[in-house]
């Protein structure tokens, strides 16, 4: 499997799952555009692609600001002159139950789960048409294909980006481009440890670990090989298509 002379932008790709992605598209031969909004860690990763031999380009993004969007579309595109390859990763999530949760907990869980792929995707969309050539990957969630207690709002945001993946795959498969969605289970990530600290998250981990066949947390390095499949010209004739990478937590 080779991504030589393919350009892929990962959104959140500073950390965690993103730069495990960042880190495998890379090792294939794309030039990575690693853009997240803590720009310091955008180039921390990136940083680290160049010192591996890679072409990689740090941008600070704010994927729920659609202006922001569209300038690290223009800033890769002036880097690297095209856009292959589109990995839709930043995300949040608040884990406690939805009467608990606030209005502007809703807003912010809404902005970045789902306009912000939303913006990501229309921003590269017209270049893909052009070029009739594209992989556009989601990162959604098992939250959104079965639920999740305490991430109601979350996963119903998880839950349309599943819809959207595959309208997007109907609307786009005129034009040869790619629209597939990887759903991880829980992951051991940085997001993930802010959001369970302390004796009640110790116990919210636990249930999820008990809740896996294969009795684990995945890594984020367990999720990027998945996403280079479907980022890779060996991926061709697969779109539309939901894999949960998630040791068995969920078998559908």
């Amino acid at each position: 499997m080779t991504l030589k002379d393919k350009v892929a932008i990962v959104t959140g790709s500073g950390r965690g799952i993103g730069k495990a992605i960042a880190r495998k598209l890379s090792s294939l031969g794309a030039a990575v555009v690693v853009a997240d909004i803590r720009f310091e860690e955008a180039e921390k990763t990136a940083s680290i692609l160049k010192g591996e031999g890679g072409k990689a380009l740090a941008v600070g993004t704010d994927i729920a600001d659609r202006s922001q969007v569209e300038d690290m579309v223009r800033q890769t595109l002036s880097a690297f002159g095209k856009v292959d390859i589109l990995v839709n990763n930043a995300g949040w999530d608040k884990i406690e139950p939805f009467t608990k949760n606030t209005p502007d907990d809703w807003d912010r869980v809404i902005a970045i789960n789902l306009r912000g792929p939303i913006f990501c995707t229309r921003a590269v969309l017209d270049h893909m048409i052009e070029r009739k050539y594209g992989k556009i990957v989601f990162i959604g969630s098992d939250a959104g294909r079965v639920g999740s207690s305490g991430e109601a709002v979350y996963s119903a945001c998880k839950g349309g980006v599943i819809a959207f993946m595959k309208t997007l795959a109907r609307e786009n498969a005129r034009y040869q481009i790619n629209v597939n969605c990887v759903c991880p289970g829980a992951t051991d990530t940085p997001l993930l440890a802010e959001i369970t600290g302390g004796e009640t998250g110790k116990k919210i981990i636990d249930a999820m670990v008990n809740a896996v066949p294969l009795r684990r947390l995945a890594k984020p390095e367990d999720i990027a090989p998945a996403v280079a499949f479907l980022a890779s010209d060996e991926a061709g004739f697969i779109t539309g298509q939901t894999l949960s990478v998630s040791g068995g937590l969920t078998m559908c």
